[in-house]
């Protein structure tokens, strides 16, 4: 038994000496001055009119009227009409490669949570390269996926011993969170979960079968990575429980008070299943997909993986589901459940990376949510959710003096009309600026990436 805890002890340090071994210096960022802007800082519904904002450092550094530029600072003026406002955040994605990462940046996404398959080295050393600002992408966090079987590809974890050491490799590796799939057995749960909370890395995810939501909550899951797990883990859904079946209304406020006893949050990711929704058993709607525009920023092995989803060949109708998951999402904001925004790009068809985020916020706007609670599910609501859960961390998500700089600078008020987003003037991540023209090439560099890629897979296949 001895020898065993030895050789784990040192596997463990040794992975550590690896992921230490590959981190970089950030490099040195000169100061910024943003002058006649609009500032939405997001920590209330409000604009705080014609100030200035400093960047030194990273971090915001000052916000006021007529501030004085330092020596050597960048000035970018606002003419009294642009809007600043917080990077996005993407709390629910699949990193693919570095040309994703840009992708997200260009889309003036500058937090991502990474739900479960990102190669070790894009949470070891390219994560150190964001951070060091050797290459464009937003600030990433990163949980490791374990589940009971290897139906669905993520690490087996059969057994609470094995729990435990998946905490301990996680830990080593880098991660900041484990995330729960569906076919654990409830001690291999209880396992994550306590020694999760003991490695500082909270467990997320989805619903459990043999556990289910109420009680996963209950132990200690801090997040529930979709807004569709209540339909399967949670619910009591009437008759057979078919695909075309939706819960009693009354299960909506029970839910709520789970919620609100654990002060768990939610994932609100409404354009996830609504895609599902979408394409399910219609089979051209993958194909209509791999012709938009936005297709280029997708990789090849992505377009692959859309053929093959399988959503295409189902039958009968979901719906009824996406209206009651419309419905739910506008309970839970009116009873201040805390709600982050996600979409689980790319892995569902036609959710491209970036491009996905916006149309989650629409959708969550048309479900009846404010504009300011929608922009609050990407911004102020992740930032406070990172805050509680690694305590010490960066702050971000809202313009205030010490937050990092993410923001995101727009022609017109997002409050008034979300489309905005789509077009920002410049983001910055971490204090690095990108102009509209550096975010154009970044999006341009990116397709022609995946575009000799597929080339390349294409001559191999022949």
């Amino acid at each position: 038994m001895l020898n065993a805890v030895r050789l784990r002890l040192t596997v463990l340090l040794l992975l550590l000496g690896v992921l230490v071994g590959t981190a970089a210096a950030a490099q040195p960022v000169p100061p910024t001055l943003f002058v006649d802007v609009n500032v939405l800082p997001m920590d209330r519904d409000r604009v705080l009119r014609g100030q200035s904002v400093l960047v030194s450092n990273g971090r915001i550094a000052a916000i006021g009227r007529n501030l004085e530029a330092p020596e050597g600072a960048r000035i970018v003026d606002g003419r009294g009409s642009a809007y600043l406002m917080p990077g996005l955040a993407d709390m629910h994605v699949h990193v693919r490669d570095r040309e994703m990462l840009a992708t997200l940046l260009a889309h003036g996404i500058t937090t991502a949570l990474d739900m479960g398959e990102a190669p070790n080295a894009i949470v070891g050393r390219t994560r150190a390269a964001l951070a060091a600002g050797e290459l464009p992408g937003p600030r990433l966090f990163a949980a490791l996926a374990v589940d009971g079987s290897p139906r669905y590809g993520h690490l087996v974890v059969p057994s609470p011993e094995a729990a435990g050491w998946a905490v301990g490799l996680a830990k080593a590796n880098g991660y900041d969170f484990i995330k729960v799939y569906n076919g654990l057995s409830p001690a291999a749960f209880a396992t994550l979960v306590r020694e999760g909370r003991a490695a500082g890395l909270p467990v997320v995810g989805h619903g459990v079968e043999t556990v289910g939501l109420e009680r996963q909550i209950a132990e200690g899951q801090v997040l529930v990575a979709h807004l569709e797990e209540f339909l399967y883990a949670f619910f009591r859904l009437p008759g057979d429980g078919g695909q075309d079946t939706v819960p009693d209304e009354a299960e909506i406020a029970r839910a709520i008070a789970v919620l609100k006893r654990s002060g768990a949050v939610v994932t609100a990711d409404l354009a996830t299943y609504q895609a599902i929704a979408d394409q399910w058993g219609r089979p051209e709607r993958v194909r209509d997909h791999l012709r938009s525009p936005s297709a280029r920023y997708l990789s090849p092995s992505d377009r692959i993986a859309w053929h093959r989803s399988g959503y295409q060949g189902r039958s009968g109708s979901l719906s009824e589901r996406a209206a009651f998951l419309g419905r739910f999402v506008r309970a839970l904001d009116a009873a201040d459940i805390p709600l982050i925004a996600g979409t689980d790009a790319p892995t569902i068809p036609g959710l491209i990376a970036g491009e996905a985020l916006h149309h989650n916020l629409a959708a969550l706007e048309a479900a009846g949510l404010s504009p300011f609670r929608v922009l609050s599910t990407a911004t102020r609501q992740p930032g406070r959710f990172i805050a509680r859960v690694h305590p010490g961390s960066e702050p971000f998500g809202t313009i205030a003096e010490g937050a990092r700089a993410d923001l995101l600078l727009l022609a017109d008020d997002p409050r008034a009309d979300l489309s905005t987003l789509h077009r920002p003037l410049g983001v910055m991540a971490a204090g690095r600026w990108h102009d509209a023209d550096a975010l154009a090439a970044l999006r341009e560099d990116v397709a022609r990436t995946y575009s000799l890629g597929g080339q390349e897979q294409a001559a191999a296949g022949r």
